[in-house]
């Protein structure tokens, strides 16, 4: 019963399985960073009730799809009032804007 190991076993290398794993989700990170960059409606904290693109006031499944790859959020700020425009990818015309005003700490 020896306190050291001297046998010197090397670790299993990674299996087939392990690197497809590995693989899927580096992709899975490359895909929802790039959405992330180009402004995807999905990676900007859109709920799934305001996701109702054609305003008919159902949302289907077709919609929630639609803000990963087809719906974009551009965010601008004047002062205190903090405004979502989300439109089509590629399209100058606007599908809906969403204002709000932003109360922030008093600076000292």
């Amino acid at each position: 019963m020896a306190l050291i190991d001297l046998s010197r076993k090397k670790s299993a290398p990674f299996t087939a399985r392990r690197m497809a794993t590995l693989g899927f989700f580096v992709t899975l990170l490359i895909v929802v960073g790039w959405l992330h960059f180009t402004g995807a409606a999905a990676t900007r904290g859109i709920e799934r009730k305001d996701m109702d693109w054609n305003n008919d006031g159902n949302v289907t499944m077709r919609e929630m799809l639609q803000s990963f790859y087809a719906v974009t959020v551009t965010t601008t700020t004047e002062g205190a009032r903090e405004c979502r425009t989300f439109a089509f990818r590629g399209s100058e015309q606007s599908l809906r804007v969403d204002c709000k005003t932003v109360v922030q700490p008093a600076s000292k």
